[in-house]
């Protein structure tokens, strides 16, 4: 466990330390601490940042520090009271980059886990990546990264980091995005024959996961996405974390 005065400690002597989770710990969009940006499973890794910490002797409920996770640079702001789900990492973050062979032998798991995900209760969740709950990325990046392939956190940074393929070419483990023409904000993994798993909101989903399918003539869900479609990718090559 660390403590606020030991990581004052190490900032002030300029010491950069990396911390692993003990624990599943959530991580804000901002010190207010209202609204989740990601969470990270045990045995991930993550550094403080900034110089700008609370003050040790003074009443730290709802206090927060700015992080970053180490896996997929992805930001976000800790609570101070949740400092005791963290220690000192035996050793610096260290990607582990796969083949794109590796990874095609890898995607039968990342299917498997995410339909393992489907068949416990869940919801949707803003955020969401240790579950039961996840959001659309969330449930994308965690079932890859069972088989120890990083993604990138967003479903907007998912897009950018595929290997772009046509719709005819959609190979099960391949990722399908929808959204406004402007932005993606929605991500499913194919799994043949038309079909893709995701994590949907309630506004024009059912609220968890569930299977739909790539087309106009699919349920009300499915035909709300894919007037969204905006294309598919391959996923070829890990993230390289560590590096925010």
């Amino acid at each position: 466990m660390v403590s606020l005065a030991s990581i004052q400690a190490d900032f002030a002597s300029d010491r950069t330390v990396t911390y692993q989770c003990l624990e599943n710990l959530n991580l804000y969009d901002s010190p207010a601490l209202k609204d989740l940006a990601t969470q990270a499973v045990a045995g991930r890794q993550l550094r403080i940042l900034g110089t700008t910490l609370p003050d040790a002797s003074a009443d730290l409920t709802g206090s927060a520090l700015s992080a970053v996770l180490c896996e997929d640079d992805y930001p976000g702001w800790v609570a101070v009271e949740d400092l005791d789900l963290l220690a000192v990492a035996e050793a610096p973050y260290r990607a582990i980059a796969l083949s794109t062979d590796d990874i095609h032998a890898c995607l039968p798991q990342v299917i498997a886990f995410a339909r393992q995900a489907m068949a416990q209760p869940n919801h949707y969740l803003w955020g969401g990546t240790v579950g039961p709950n996840y959001d659309c990325s969330g449930l994308v990046q965690t079932a890859f990264a069972s088989a120890g392939i990083w993604l990138p956190r967003d479903a907007y940074q998912q897009e950018a980091f595929v290997q772009p393929i046509p719709i005819t070419d959609l190979q099960p483990g391949d990722l399908v995005f929808f959204g406004r023409p402007d932005r993606c904000t929605h991500v499913g993994l194919y799994l043949g024959d038309g079909q893709y798993l995701h994590s949907s909101g309630k506004d024009q989903g059912r609220n968890g996961i569930g299977i739909d399918v790539l087309s106009e003539q699919g349920n009300a869900v499915s035909r709300a996405y894919f007037r969204q479609f905006r294309g598919a990718g391959r996923v070829v090559a890990c993230y390289v974390g560590g590096r925010g």
